[in-house]
């Protein structure tokens, strides 16, 4: 497996200000997470709560086999659904974010110059909304909250790959440097979700741990969106890339 650190950015011109903007949000809620658990329970996306529109309180009961798993649920926003923005931004622990804020620094600002700002914020949130429908698709029942911005990152990871298949990614593979194509490293992390998630789903609803549908969801979610982006921007838009180009003749396009 591919752990990429970095990817060609010698093209970008000008700092990705939603991207960081996303990541100060997405550490800065952890922060505050950490000093009070009860918004943790409380902001996360339980499927059960969104599909019976009902804010779950007090302790549940997961599992078939005794003794079951005891989750204590607290009060949440009103209304319930808010949750699936606020858990976008929230994680369970410092790898989880590390992990997603590590993808975000990498693969945001290249997708968020190709789409603009404006287009790209929306992208990140569609994005996160739809990961969240896909594990709530597959688990409708469940009690089990749910929180993280991997739906959202992994619409950027699917965008990317539509967008920047030839883009050179830093990567470390057995404890070695490579440069290798997006399309390699990329194509090897959706296939892992997919095999994983293929194993988790007879869980669903009653485990905890990674929500691969979420991961997957979002993906789907990048790759049709890149796909328009490639079919309805014909010409180059004008953002950084478009005055490299116009700077550098031989600047090589990426679609």
């Amino acid at each position: 497996m591919f752990f990429p650190i970095s990817d060609d950015d010698r093209h970008l011109l000008k700092p990705a200000y939603v991207s960081i903007t996303l990541l100060v949000l997405n550490v800065a809620l952890f922060l505050y997470q950490l000093v009070n658990p009860a918004f943790t329970m409380g902001w996360s996306v339980v499927p059960m709560e969104i599909t019976t529109g009902t804010d779950l309180i007090g302790p549940h009961y997961i599992g078939s086999t005794f003794p079951q798993h005891q989750i204590d649920h607290v009060a949440g926003p009103t209304p319930i659904y808010l949750t699936l923005l606020s858990s976008m931004f929230m994680h369970g622990g410092w790898m989880h974010l590390g992990g997603n804020m590590l993808y975000l620094w990498i693969f945001g600002d290249n997708v968020e110059h190709r789409f603009g700002w404006r287009l790209f914020l929306l992208f990140y949130l569609v994005s996160g909304l739809l990961a969240s429908a896909a594990q709530i698709f597959l688990g409708p029942e469940s009690l089990i909250p749910n929180l993280g911005a991997s739906g959202a990152i992994s619409g950027i990871l699917g965008a990317y790959l539509v967008l920047f298949p030839r883009n050179k990614v830093n990567a470390i593979f057995f404890f070695r440097m490579m440069s290798v194509p997006a399309i390699v490293v990329l194509g090897m992390w959706i296939a892992m979700q997919l095999f994983q998630g293929y194993g988790s789903l007879q869980n669903v609803g009653e485990s905890g741990g990674v929500a691969y549908a979420a991961h997957i969801g979002g993906f789907v979610a990048g790759i049709v969106f890149g796909l328009l982006a490639r079919a309805k921007m014909k010409g180059e838009p004008d953002t950084a890339f478009k005055r490299h180009y116009e700077g550098d003749a031989k600047a090589k396009r990426y679609w």
